[in-house]
């Protein structure tokens, strides 16, 4: 376990922000993450027992980091033995949200299909990005009717997700390196990783900026094809889809009924579907 970061002595000045970092060893499995961590502190020229005492909330707004975000960053400090409170993960707002749009097959990009197959998977299958992560092919059956996805904790039929499917599915087998893959997600291009390839396992933090391209590239879609009386109802949808996390999305779905597939985000998600039955019985 990594030494916690001691705060100077009174009377003692601390040491430059530069040489107190280096003297903490990075957090074992989160070597980049902390590396990043530094970097952001260090632009500010905050240093760790800088950040011990004030949090992350002044990187947090240089950086523009969302809460999941700031969630991940504010776990790897802890790891290194700095002491900040875990923000708590806020409610999806709104409480409803037409998420359907980012399901829809639109195009033949490898990218585009494999976002829309994994949105209309998590839709009926709200899994963590995490869990989507390692899932891998042969744990995904198709019927006629729907997909079914089975794994240590149980197996779920999973409707509406067959077109995008079987889009995504023709898309990776024109690429021998897609075809061979036994990811559900596999990585469309190198990364800088020694051990990246084509084909490979994505990072979860690089399949939260894959959910973040999609529900922007959707925004501009759904702008760029509107209709003069649905503007307004695209424009607000725009809005909070531009805001849209992977852990929102899901939430979401789970709030709107989909059957949950861990623990996680379930107490929540039941909060959202009483709050907004609250609403409704107040607007009635």
């Amino acid at each position: 376990m990594a030494r916690a970061w001691q705060q100077p002595l009174p009377d003692m000045p601390a040491p430059p922000p530069s040489a107190a970092w280096g003297r903490i060893a990075p957090p074992s499995g989160y070597e980049p993450q902390w590396r990043r961590l530094v970097d952001a502190a260090l632009e500010l020229d905050l240093g760790p027992d800088d950040l011990a005492a004030g949090g992350l909330d002044a990187v947090a707004q240089a950086r523009e980091w969302k809460p999941a975000t700031v969630a991940l960053y504010s776990k790897v400090a802890r790891y290194g033995g700095l002491a900040l409170p875990l923000p708590a993960t806020p409610e999806p707002d709104p409480v409803a949200l037409d998420l359907r749009p980012l399901t829809l097959v639109r195009g033949e990009d490898p990218e585009h299909l494999r976002s829309v197959a994994w949105c209309a998977l998590a839709l009926g299958w709200p899994a963590p990005v995490g869990v989507f992560r390692s899932l891998r092919r042969d744990q995904v059956r198709v019927t006629s009717r729907r997909l079914l996805i089975s794994t240590d904790d149980g197996e779920w039929a999973v409707p509406g997700a067959l077109t995008a499917w079987h889009a995504w599915e023709a898309c990776r087998n024109r690429f021998p390196a897609l075809a061979a893959s036994p990811w559900v997600l596999p990585a469309l291009r190198r990364g800088p990783g020694l051990d990246s390839r084509i084909g490979g396992r994505l990072s979860s933090q690089a399949l939260q900026a894959t959910f973040t391209k999609h529900a922007r590239s959707t925004v501009g879609h759904l702008r760029a094809t509107v209709t003069p009386s649905r503007r307004e109802a695209v424009e607000q949808l725009a809005v909070d889809y531009r805001r849209l996390s992977y852990d929102t999305y899901r939430r979401l779905a789970l709030a709107a009924g989909a059957p949950p597939v861990t623990a996680r985000g379930v107490v929540r998600a039941a909060r959202t579907v009483s709050r907004s039955a609250r609403a409704g019985r107040l607007a009635g």
